[in-house]
């Protein structure tokens, strides 16, 4: 008999947000590996701009036995390839890609320290890791062994054929639990070296988080250190609309200067700043938080001192804490410039309105006497119509008196239009009146 299926489980909860379960499986996206020491990684992290996803797919799939390998096993960021003798992860982050084989250390390659012979043990092609798709920002070989963590001579001498007898920096990590080495140098390969000697009670996944720790630490110190040179770049051209910005303030503080001589000025100085804030700030703010990750894994290293020697973590900040200072220095040059034209601008535009009040007023005035003017000539030419209407009007009179007399009738034209002169004149006036009160109102 066939067993029946458990009853579906009532649904307890509203509906799940769209991001719900991508955000809660955020947690695992990247966990880390299990080494089995010893054991050589070798690392590579390359800048992803231009870089499409299946690019990446395609390069993957050169790997032997990876020819099938599905294309959505690339959506989530994180891909583990295990092979026979080794793995292969593949981590897609927003600028950059990392590559982490992780395979048997190579007999003798510790003490003879050999790069040719090194590179001819790796179990991935070295062709194919020159084609990894993008542009190399890091590249390191790890070897990690087993060691005594508690005689800082045996590790130095297990160390100098390693690092070809250079100079190194070394910390304990953690409890005395394992202990980091290298000498930040690049090899005729493009790997620098990393070492790590951990007690024989070491597990698989501490070695793992160790070198993520450490392999993280070193990518987002090179990515931090990007906006140094674009702030380098950006120095001189600070400095110049500086200069630029002080004397038109300068021409404004007098009228020599026209204000729009004065506006083309500031709006070539404004789009030249914004330009590069548009081009750079990004960069700036991405070091910003870079440099924050490097700070928070040196702290989870829990760093500790091997007598006579510097520890990674000091020897890195002192040699990226000045860079990082010139980077925060010139973003805020960058946006203090920005605020103090955005200012000029302010002051410009309140000098414009100062000077269009002014002319506005001196129109108002000019207007004012017009209209005035108009108020006497209209006055002037009221009376004068006045008089021609009331002499039209007595000169009917008198017209209409002598038609009578010419009729019979007993009448002295020129004393009837003499008499009614000053009727006639009232009349009119009244009736101009009248007719301006009633102007007066409808505009009202």
């Amino acid at each position: 008999m066939t067993s029946a299926l458990p009853p579906a489980l009532p649904k307890a909860l509203p509906v799940d947000d769209a991001l719900r379960e991508v955000l809660h499986n955020e947690v695992h996206a990247r966990p880390p590996a299990r080494i089995r020491l010893p054991a050589l990684v070798v690392y590579v992290a390359v800048l992803n701009e231009g870089v499409s996803r299946e690019q990446e797919w395609q390069h993957l799939r050169l790997l032997p036995g990876q020819q099938d390998l599905p294309q959505d096993q690339l959506a989530g960021n994180f891909l583990r390839l295990r092979f026979a003798n080794h793995t292969l992860k593949w981590e897609r982050h927003t600028e950059f890609t990392r590559y982490s084989i992780v395979q048997a250390l190579p007999s003798h390659v510790l003490e003879t320290g050999d790069e040719a012979e090194l590179m001819r043990s790796l179990v991935v092609d070295t062709a194919w890791l020159a084609s990894i798709p993008g542009r190399t920002v890091a590249a390191i070989t790890m070897a990690m062994v087993h060691g005594d963590v508690d005689d800082p001579a045996a590790m130095r001498a297990l160390a100098a054929p390693w690092f070809e007898g250079r100079e190194t920096v070394a910390s304990l990590l953690g409890i005395r639990r394992s202990c980091a080495m290298t000498d930040f140098r690049l090899r005729d390969s493009g790997f620098e070296r990393l070492l790590v000697i951990s007690p024989p009670n070491t597990s698989e996944l501490r070695a793992g988080r160790t070198s993520q720790r450490l392999l993280e630490l070193e990518t987002y110190r090179l990515m931090a250190l990007r906006g140094l040179p674009i702030a380098k770049d950006i120095s001189a051209m600070l400095t110049e609309s500086e200069l630029q910005l002080a004397e038109i303030t300068a021409h404004m503080e007098s009228t020599e200067t026209s204000d729009q001589e004065l506006l083309t000025q500031l709006i070539g100085l404004a789009a030249r700043v914004e330009r590069a804030t548009a081009r750079h700030m990004y960069r700036f703010s991405a070091t910003s938080a870079y440099h924050g990750l490097v700070e928070q894994r040196i702290e989870q290293l829990r760093e500790t001192a091997i007598p006579g020697t510097q520890m990674v973590g000091e020897f890195l900040l002192k040699r990226l804490s000045p860079a990082m200072a010139t980077v925060q220095a010139t973003a805020q040059r960058l946006s203090s410039l920005s605020q103090r034209i955005e200012r000029a601008s302010a002051l410009l535009r309140t000098r414009v309105d100062i000077a269009t009040e002014s002319q506005n007023q001196m129109l108002l005035e000019k207007l004012t006497r017009g209209q005035e003017l108009q108020l006497r000539l209209q006055s002037t030419v009221e009376g004068l119509s006045i008089a021609a209407i009331s002499y039209y009007v007595i000169s009917l009179v008198l017209y209409g008196g002598k038609a009578a007399k010419a009729a019979g009738a007993p009448i002295n034209p020129e004393m009837l239009a003499g008499a009614l002169i000053p009727v006639v004149l009232a009349g009119i006036w009244w009736a101009t009146r009248q007719i301006h009160k009633k102007l007066h109102a409808d505009g009202h």
